[in-house]
């Protein structure tokens, strides 16, 4: 399973409109190019970056579509009055739910980095640890790991029903940061809560 994401910083003011954009053009085409196995969309508010993830059934199909999704990103940036976009290609390595997610949710992205040797030692430190772990916090919902072994770089989203839920596990997301990069190795390079705008991936569970 592999995924594409296009990280685009909109007008704050111009969310709604993007998101309306997303649902209403974006998804129905993409959703029936072949291989294709869902969509989603995250949004902060106040920053105004927005994070949309096509999930595909193989690396071919998602090489096949690079050009034919092209005029919706294109779209979807002018709907959003994006200053920068940016696209990115991943292995999905990790996907578990516990339940669907409902309206209202929010989640938690942590962007690591580093020696391309560590990658697999993340897998495992996210299956065995990280999981484990979100799993018990209140409002759980589900977690992924999308890896780049070449550039030695993985994303974890975890995704809680509600923002009062993420916010109240900054605590304890903080610690196991702590605790994953020491035994990975890797440094952490960015985390962010934001809003689930539309939730429509149906990559099966890869634990």
């Amino acid at each position: 399973m592999y995924a594409r994401t296009s990280t685009m910083q909109a007008d704050p003011a111009r969310i709604d409109a993007g998101v309306a954009y997303v649902r209403g053009q974006v998804f129905p085409a993409v959703s029936a190019m072949s291989g294709c196995v869902g969509m989603s969309m995250l949004a902060d508010r106040g920053s105004g970056r927005c994070i949309v993830t096509t999930a595909w059934e193989s690396e071919a199909a998602l090489r096949d579509t690079a050009e034919t999704v092209r005029p919706l990103r294109d779209g979807a940036e002018q709907a959003l009055e994006a200053s920068t976009s940016d696209v990115d290609v991943w292995e999905i390595a990790v996907v578990h739910r516990d339940h669907a997610t409902p309206d209202g949710a929010c989640a938690r992205v942590t962007w690591l980095s580093g020696d391309a040797s560590n990658v697999d030692r993340a897998v495992d430190v996210y299956r065995m640890t990280v999981l484990p772990t979100v799993q018990e916090l209140d409002g759980f919902c589900s977690g992924s790991l999308l890896i780049n072994r070449e550039a030695g770089q993985v994303v974890g989203t975890i995704t809680f029903d509600s923002r009062a839920q993420v916010e109240a596990t900054r605590e304890a997301a903080a610690r196991l940061r702590e605790s994953v990069t020491s035994d990975t190795g890797m440094r952490i390079d960015d985390v962010a809560e934001m809003e689930v705008a539309f939730a429509h991936l149906h990559v099966p569970e890869l634990v």
